[in-house]
């Protein structure tokens, strides 16, 4: 992958890239190094917490990208092969249809008044992109999937939110309940094999204290038994894209971790580093990412600022775009002109999809199963349109782009460092800080005495 590919990758907020580099390539070795250095004061403590932020983070790290991804794609294989419904079919396309009803409803309702009235216009929708394209060459079993789900309306949307509760229930289930309790129990024996080893020393009068041994009992005592998980989602979140069924995970994620808390102090200690995180994922970035474009002037994807023929159009005033930023003008431009720059340049970075065929060549045909966003689109619309102007305006369009690139990488690659900086660093900070204000010691209080926390608090 050359160097424009991985800037283009990890700068698209909308994808996983950006959250295995912050998670996996910084995040969770400084959280390891940081933990250590917080409990340092107990060597015994600091080991035990290194050992269970080291598993807890990769271990959660493994579910939270690869689960989701790998359960959606596992459950469309299976619909497609036991029901013969395709789950590329977009439920969005239903709402279109309904919503153009109610609105014609409505401008039906208000002319037979004698009341003046617009038309409304439908552009995408469940039955009017299989009129659409039922007699196109190319287009035929598109919509053929999508008369089959028409058919069995009732069966795909049971089929389909099941899916959805299995892509993100079973990684909460992991991440929330099973791998904090199995991380818990590991500790609980490594501190029992200590208190073992400690209670034999003292009987050869080499005593560690009776404080830390009492620690011990305690913790393990409190921690001999796994809890089982109950839990559900409602099956409207069916069309949310990979990242934001992660952001639902995350939140299932969080109740998991402050159920199973050790103690109240824990508790505690998790909410305030749950809630920072998502922040941190989920908001941060985007309104970082949205802040640098302003300062840089430039939002177009490292990829486009080194197409040739996207330049040359721009240099050549060969540049087609749509009329305006209608779904109207939008989705009659990408349908009659499928080869345009405009065209193939929104497929590249994700606004349409595109048909393929049996041997999976691409075809000239917007898949009639996907949902346009026809908002997003007209945004993007906009920013070739900006960029094509400046680059003209400049005098020298492959100058102006190379510069616009290295701007635009500079953006991705501080957008990446400043919020895993937020992430890695800040986000613990503040929690530690919380952690000594609330429990009065600096120890991870999952693994320390709570009645000694509440002495030291007192002191």
């Amino acid at each position: 992958m050359t160097f424009v590919n991985i800037i283009s990758a990890i700068g698209n907020n909308k994808s996983i890239y950006p959250l295995l580099v912050r998670d996996c390539g910084i995040e969770n070795p400084v959280k390891v190094a940081m933990t250590y250095n917080q409990n340092k004061e107990d060597k015994k403590i600091a080991w035990l917490a290194t050992r269970e932020r080291i598993l807890d983070e990769y271990s959660v790290s493994g579910v939270w990208l690869g689960t989701i991804p790998l359960i959606d794609k596992a459950g469309g294989a299976l619909m497609r092969k036991v029901k013969g419904l395709n789950a590329d079919v977009n439920l969005k396309l239903f709402a279109e249809d309904d919503n153009y009803n109610k609105n014609l409803a409505t401008f039906e309702a208000r002319r037979n008044k004698g009341l003046r009235a617009k038309k409304p216009e439908i552009v995408q929708g469940f039955e009017y992109n299989i009129q659409k394209f039922k007699n196109v060459t190319g287009a035929e079993e598109a919509v053929k999937d999508m008369i089959n789900v028409k058919n069995n309306k009732k069966l795909f949307n049971g089929l389909m939110n099941t899916k959805f509760i299995a892509s993100v229930v079973l990684p909460i289930a992991l991440m929330g309940w099973v791998i904090p309790k199995l991380i818990f129990a590991s500790s609980a024996k490594k501190k029992m094999e200590a208190y073992r080893k400690e209670s034999e020393l003292a009987k050869l009068n080499t005593n560690f204290g009776s404080s830390s041994t009492k620690s011990f009992d305690q913790f393990v005592r409190g921690n001999q038994n796994l809890t089982s998980f109950q839990g559900g989602l409602t099956s409207f979140l069916t069309g949310l894209t990979t990242v934001q069924k992660m952001a639902v995970t995350d939140g299932g994620y969080a109740a998991g971790r402050i159920s199973t808390a050790r103690n109240k102090n824990e508790a505690a200690d998790i909410g305030i580093k749950m809630a920072g995180m998502m922040f941190l994922n989920y908001i941060a970035p985007q309104w970082i990412e949205k802040g640098l474009n302003l300062i840089t002037d430039v939002s177009l994807d490292p990829k486009m600022l080194v197409d040739k023929r996207f330049l040359a159009s721009i240099k050549y005033d060969h540049l087609d775009l749509p009329k305006s930023d209608s779904a109207s003008d939008l989705l009659t431009f990408i349908d009659s002109k499928p080869n345009s720059t405009f065209t193939q340049a929104a497929k590249k970075a994700g606004k349409i999809v595109f048909l393929k065929d049996k041997n999976g060549k691409e075809l000239n045909i917007r898949d009639p199963r996907a949902y346009v966003d026809v908002e997003d689109l007209g945004k993007f619309r906009k920013q070739v349109e900006s960029f094509a102007k400046k680059a003209k305006n400049s005098g020298n369009v492959a100058k102006y782009a190379k510069k616009s690139l290295g701007l635009r990488s500079v953006t991705i690659l501080a957008n990446i460092a400043l919020s895993s900086f937020l992430l890695a660093y800040c986000l613990p900070k503040a929690q530690f800080l919380f952690r000594e204000w609330f429990t009065g010691s600096k120890l991870d209080p999952g693994l320390v005495d709570n009645s000694k926390a509440k002495k030291n608090k007192a002191a």
